[in-house]
């Protein structure tokens, strides 16, 4: 025997021997189009899972031959597979609360409003509580704040409390107001304001830091109540292909609950929390140091989340300049001038990572500003500050997100949601800086996506399809609003998968479909990635799996 045979039987014997000990795979799925999202394999017919995580990637016929006879073969017939998607902002326990609550979603008239909550009046005991969620005023013909008195005369008998859609403002019903003590004579509060008549009386509407005027008062959930919202929100984030999700502003309290069920093996998305930026609950967290990948990667605690402001669609955007439609306004600033600043230290300090809301062009520059001297103070290279949602920018402010390594977390879906009157609100010069994606893309920086639900509905292909068309999901407007800041689908995607993992410091565990990270997936019935875009919304979740496990399809 040559010595190069002699050299070849020497390496291919302890190779042979290691793949003979190698244990089977639990799970291979094979015969689909599969996007990986890494970059140096994009596509692949297969992969095999092991204990919860990816162990190869690639044909079908390398993939199978690690086969073992217990391994499950899932068999897609050529269907298409992405990673788990995940979205960058949400409000987990608001999803889970709506889903209890009036729904008033789509409503067209203040009319139709009223009458779902007096649908359910009709089946509440007197003197309880009635609470909705989701009404825009400007999808009615009359797009001005509405007044308490039809709410009121429809429900004599009940306290009624509504969020607006963005859930920056609330519509409450006289016996409401009473229960909290509501008059002419209140004031607002800062960062709030309440909407009042010609004689001064409250109308019913309480914008931004008002609303705790009455929800002061709203008997809070108990805790197994939190706890099912939980599991029910969870649930319906894996109806639409969510397996990671960023939880923004979260109290103890409702973490206490998240780590309770994640302990019980029954949180079903990987939840990467934000929490609130109240004293105590910061001084709690720092003391407890930053947690990541608790409970077999079920739970993050190590960011911070600030509301700078409130939303456009009630006028509490803080805006540079006033707002069109009401020139005596320049929006809320929801938290005092150095805030920012200081929260930012201590979470440099402590190594957590600080999100703050900011939609207004005004308040992206406080943000800006502040983030950038508490750099100065402190510098961190990879600190990964965020700005959630960006949603209108100075054009000199844009390059400043790539020169201070800040986050742009933004919401495609609000984009179409507020294109019928943003222009309105902002005039058509200030738009040019408004869901601004490709200048920011085009400045340096990566853009996580997400849908703040329950503000827009679950389904994450809403923001994937306006992402790439912006468009509505009756594609509309023709050719786009705005189209030269559409993203391309291999960013779309990015945007919902590893970019939103490395905005919240998981990468190395989820985002992309690699070995050794874990096997979260979702089978989808056409491919997003090439079929025109105005089918992109007819595409079915057929099954997400969360460490190689389904947690929704068919069995």
């Amino acid at each position: 025997m040559n010595r190069a045979c002699l050299a070849l039987l020497l390496v291919a014997a302890p190779l042979a021997e290691a793949r003979a000990q190698a244990p089977a795979p639990d799970l291979i799925v094979t015969n689909a189009r599969i996007y990986t999202v890494d970059q140096n394999r994009p596509t692949a017919e297969a992969m095999s899972v092991r204990a919860g995580r990816i162990v190869a990637v690639g044909s079908s016929r390398l993939v199978l031959a690690s086969r073992g006879s217990d391994t499950q073969i899932l068999d897609l017939g050529g269907k298409t597979v992405i990673p788990g998607m995940i979205d960058a902002h949400v409000h987990l326990l608001g999803l889970g609360t709506a889903l209890r609550t009036v729904d008033l979603r789509g409503t067209t008239s203040y009319d139709e409003v009223v009458a779902r909550v007096a649908a359910r009046a009709k089946d509440s005991p007197p003197g309880t509580w009635i609470l909705g969620r989701a009404w825009d005023q400007n999808d009615w013909a009359d797009t001005r704040f509405p007044t308490h008195d039809k709410l009121t005369a429809a429900t004599p008998d009940h306290r009624v409390y509504l969020e607006r859609v963005d859930g920056h403002a609330g519509l409450a019903n006289m016996l409401a107001m009473k229960a909290a003590g509501i008059n002419a004579s209140i004031k607002d509060p800062f960062g709030g304001h309440i909407e009042r008549s010609a004689t001064g009386a409250p109308t019913g509407i309480f914008v931004d830091a008002a609303q705790a005027l009455v929800e002061r008062v709203i008997p809070p959930a108990t805790r197994d109540e939190v706890r099912q919202a939980t599991i029910a929100a969870a649930t319906e984030m894996n109806r639409w292909g969510l397996t990671s999700v960023q939880d923004a502003g979260v109290g103890r309290e409702t973490i206490d609950v998240y780590e309770d069920v994640a302990r019980e093996g029954k949180l079903t998305v990987r939840n990467y929390v934000m929490i609130g930026s109240d004293d105590s609950t910061l001084a709690h967290y720092f003391r407890r140091g930053a947690q990541s990948a608790l409970y077999d990667g079920r739970l993050w605690i190590k960011s911070i989340k600030i509301s700078a402001d409130g939303a456009l669609g009630s006028r509490g955007a803080a805006l540079l300049e006033p707002y069109a439609d009401d020139p005596k306004n320049n929006g809320l600033a929801l938290v005092p001038a150095g805030r920012i600043k200081q929260v930012g230290l201590q979470a440099l300090r402590n190594a957590f990572q600080l999100n703050v809301h900011a939609i207004g062009d005004r308040a992206n520059r406080t943000v800006l500003d502040e983030f950038e001297a508490a750099l100065k103070e402190v510098p961190v290279v990879d600190h990964r500050f965020r700005v959630e949602h960006a949603q209108i920018i100075h054009p000199d402010d844009v390059p400043r997100f790539a020169q201070l390594g800040v986050i742009p977390s933004m919401q495609a879906s609000h984009q179409t949601s507020d294109m019928y009157w943003a222009g309105a609100r902002l005039g058509q010069s200030r738009l040019l800086g408004a869901y601004a994606w490709r200048s920011l893309l085009d400045a340096g920086v990566v853009i996580p996506n997400g849908s703040d639900l329950p503000v827009e509905k679950t389904n994450p292909l809403i923001s994937f399809h306006s992402a790439i068309a912006r468009q509505d999901d009756h594609n509309f407007p023709v050719g786009g609003w705005f189209p030269e800041q559409r993203m391309t689908r291999d960013e779309a995607l990015k945007a919902m998968t590893i970019w939103a993992a490395w905005g919240a410091f998981m990468e190395k565990e989820v985002g992309s479909l690699e070995a050794g990270k874990y096997a979260d997936f979702v089978v989808l019935d056409q491919d997003i990635m090439r079929v025109p875009p105005e089918l992109v919304l007819r595409t079915r979740v057929m099954s997400t799996w969360l460490g190689g496990v389904r947690v929704y399809g068919q069995k």
